[in-house]
């Protein structure tokens, strides 16, 4: 195997490998999916079934146990520059609440170990970034602000917080079930 010193590059791959990932775990499943190599901003494959019902999804890949995310894209977070504290105001008003995203955790090749699913909905993926980022900020040493950079946002979903969505398929499967053809 070649190691590949460039992040970008890694993280690049990380995303396609994720993808095919999820991809081939949806044809198991009998059912179609294709990427579309990161063109559209909303989701990233497309998966229909044999009666022509499709759903997009979003997919989320890592070599780790978290995933990079911006806690602004959750919530409304206040600032003070003087005490460099942040405030959680209440959620935000997301689009696409229902919009599937799954969460790959990509093994290395040489691992014994399997690539891990969670499939989960957007507006479950904003609540377990809500209840994770005030929990964050209330166990600081100075409540509210970040030790390291207080003016960072950076919101990760942790693997423990998505263990009950692993392998959730059914999710999928059930979406599809509700949505119409054409």
């Amino acid at each position: 195997m070649i190691k590949s010193t460039s992040k970008g590059l890694k993280n690049k791959l990380a995303r396609q490998i994720g993808e095919y990932l999820v991809c081939a775990e949806l044809g198991k499943r009998d059912l179609i999916a294709t990427p579309f190599a990161g063109n559209v901003p909303a989701f990233d494959i497309v998966v229909a079934d044999d009666l022509c019902r499709s759903i997009p999804i979003q997919v989320k890949a890592t070599r780790f146990t978290t995933w990079p995310g911006n806690a602004l894209d959750w919530m409304k977070i206040a600032f003070n520059r003087k005490t460099q504290k942040q405030t959680v105001l209440g959620r935000k008003a997301i689009q696409n609440r229902d919009l599937i995203y799954v969460f790959v955790v990509i093994e290395p090749s040489d691992s014994q170990k399997k690539d891990r699913f969670f499939i989960l909905t957007k507006v479950e993926l904003q609540d377990i970034c809500f209840k994770g980022y005030k929990g964050m900020l209330a166990n600081c040493r100075i409540p509210g602000k970040r030790p390291r950079n207080p003016k960072s946002y950076d919101c990760r979903p942790w693997l423990d917080a998505l263990l009950v969505y692993e392998n959730n398929w059914q999710l999928i499967s059930e979406r599809l079930a509700r949505s119409k053809c054409g």
